[in-house]
């Protein structure tokens, strides 16, 4: 209900729309992901999936495109406890340009480091793409994908969240 509930939020923020983006939460057994192409405002628990760490997964739909980002950070990254990926406007537009945001204001802190990288260009849903979002958010705890959008990782969903809204407000601003 936790993930739900985030992705709602995420389109209440505007973050996302429609069907974009993913969402997962660490559980003692691996992690859960929400499905392939389930609307959220359809959204149920038995659309969200429970993967284990070696990939494998159980529920009544696929897990999201994306999940194999997800999983990554979930296997190198034990302080990771959930992921909020988002197509949001203004760095997804950024990302489109393979733009970092550069430390131009005090907040970019909020992602670990004086940038939130913006990783190398990778099909969405490989293992290219899982790849290069490590390496941009390696000691980092946000990144842009090229030409793709956003991963904020957290404590919490709530954690995770706050992050993916703070990275697109300074990407607003960085815009701006």
């Amino acid at each position: 209900r936790d993930v739900i509930a985030t992705c709602h939020e995420m389109n209440r923020l505007g973050i996302n729309q429609g069907r974009s983006g993913n969402v997962s939460v660490r559980v003692p057994e691996g992690f859960l992901v929400t499905g392939s192409g389930i609307a959220y405002e359809t959204m149920e628990p038995r659309h969200v999936v429970a993967m284990d760490l070696d990939g494998g997964y159980h529920g009544a739909v696929p897990p999201s495109s994306e999940w194999r980002m997800h999983l990554d950070l979930m296997r190198t990254r034990p302080d990771v406890q959930a992921v909020v990926h988002t197509h949001s406007p203004c760095a997804t537009a950024l990302s489109c340009l393979r733009l970092a945001i550069p430390a131009f204001h005090y907040m970019v802190a909020v992602a670990g480091g004086p940038d939130i990288r913006c990783a190398d260009y990778a099909t969405f849903g490989t293992e290219a793409l899982s790849r290069a979002m490590l390496a941009a958010i390696e000691g980092r705890s946000a990144c842009l994908l090229a030409n793709h959008g956003v991963v904020a990782i957290g404590s919490s969903l709530a954690d995770a969240l706050a992050r993916a809204l703070e990275v697109e407000t300074l990407a607003q601003q960085y815009w701006i």
